[in-house]
């Protein structure tokens, strides 16, 4: 049955989701019984557990442990159906999705979780030079250039290659450049000396660049200073005050000052998914659509934006943060909605964000973790961090699997995941490369 007959032939209500992630899911699993049919369109066939995707690009956990077909997830639900897609834009009037390939999705009810992508402040072509961290791809990729810069290294007889490919560049000190950056060192330092021959690993220099005065900007000063101080007892070059000025093939450049490295990995910042351009809506600086106190587009109710995609606030008017527990959050309240809507009940209450605490790992022993009155550091706040991680995992296999990962690299100081897929691998330019462009 095409879509076009489905949409004639079942009268319920159609709820179109577009995004797999946590807001997209979690709206799904508040639907649940709620007599309507819904459609989740995503471009990729999977839903990913973000929050973990720099342990796998930095050889932890394997793609495996932090991702689950959507099909699987909603196999017992009847009144959903997944669609790998790619959507286009939004036909507002005609209440449709349209999809690539000249193909549309008609909705009563249009949810965009469509979540953010990586932003380079208007230098995108440092993005082949210097990846971000959103997709397992993306993770892939990165884990794939951390381990060949070792490699190249180990079988190199020039020792300012070896230095080069042995410099660790990762720029922004949020959540994502420092636990990259923690865990790089302890890769470097702890797991791999006693595994190479030619080169010494402890040499591996690890810099962590910020712009900004800061570690972990938006933590407590207390808790970023102990962060700081953290990075540095595990060997992480923590430039504050340091804007990237390039990003070239084999370097990086921090003001003035042109630093070779064979690995460059970008936690700078984020870009909203275009939505908003789909929308012909109003939005913020970085592309969030600005939503109403019901999370949907003025003077459009029947489309919801959320996660990253939504521009939100809080009771104290501060920014809702892009993580997951914020997403979720949104994900349940649509799916409350859209249920009173359906019984014409009235939806005057607001969406009312309920902070949880935020947290952050620093290698392999240590994080920090803040709930505004309560603030825990070193390894009371990593099994905080990591009982919260494994309570979010989907399914008891992926949290047993993840949770003997991690308790395999703690005991042991060895990661599962340091694997080359194929002996050609290497990082996309290599030293050698770059510098015979440089000389033409």
């Amino acid at each position: 049955m095409t879509q076009a007959e489905l949409d004639k032939t079942d009268e319920r209500h159609h709820v179109v989701v577009v995004g797999g992630g946590f807001g997209g899911i979690q709206c799904i699993k508040s639907l649940k019984r709620a007599n309507v049919r819904i459609t989740l369109i995503d471009q990729q066939n999977h839903h990913l557990f973000q929050p973990l995707l720099y342990q796998v690009a930095t050889t932890i956990l394997a793609p495996s442990e932090i991702a689950w077909p959507l099909r699987q997830v909603f196999r017992d639900r009847k009144d959903v159906t997944t669609l790998l897609a790619t959507v286009v834009g939004v036909d507002q009037q005609a209440k449709c999705v349209l999809l690539s390939h000249d193909t549309s999705i008609h909705y009563d009810t249009l949810v965009l979780a469509t979540g953010a992508r990586h932003s380079y402040f208007g230098h995108s072509d440092w993005e082949k030079n210097a990846p971000g961290l959103k997709t397992l791809e993306d993770a892939t990729t990165i884990r794939r250039q951390i381990l060949s810069a070792f490699e190249i290294a180990e079988k190199s007889d020039d020792p300012e290659l070896q230095r080069a490919y042995l410099t660790f560049a990762v720029i922004g000190a949020g959540p994502t450049g420092v636990e990259l950056a923690g865990i790089i060192a302890e890769l470097s330092h702890r797991i791999l000396p006693r595994e190479f021959r030619r080169i010494d690993t402890n040499t591996a220099r690890i810099l962590l660049i910020e712009a900004g005065s800061k570690v972990l900007p938006s933590f407590p000063q207390k808790l970023s200073d102990y962060a700081a101080s953290a990075l540095s007892q595990l060997g992480v070059e923590v430039l504050l005050g340091s804007p990237v000025t390039a990003c070239n093939a084999n370097s990086v450049v921090v003001g003035d000052t042109d630093i070779p490295c064979g690995t460059i990995v970008w936690a700078a910042g984020v870009q909203a998914s275009p939505v908003a351009t789909w929308l012909d809506a109003d939005h913020d600086r970085a592309g969030r659509v600005i939503v109403g106190p019901h999370l949907t587009v003025p003077q459009h109710d029947d489309i919801f934006v959320i996660g990253d995609t939504a521009s939100v606030t809080d009771s104290k008017n501060n920014p809702v943060p892009g993580i997951a527990p914020a997403a979720k959050q949104m994900g349940a309240y649509v799916g409350t909605v859209v249920r009173k809507r359906l019984r014409n009940a009235p939806t005057s209450r607001p969406f009312v964000y309920r902070h949880a605490g935020s947290l952050a790992t620093l290698g392999r022993r240590a994080a920090i973790a803040d709930f505004d009155r309560i603030q825990l550091t070193g390894a009371v706040a990593w099994w905080t961090w990591g009982i919260a991680h494994i309570f979010f995992l989907i399914g008891t296999r992926s949290r047993v699997a993840v949770a003997w990962s991690w308790l395999w690299s703690f005991l042991t100081g060895q990661n599962a995941a340091r694997i080359i897929t194929r002996q050609t691998d290497k990082p996309a330019k290599t030293w050698e490369d770059g510098n015979e462009k440089k000389g033409q």
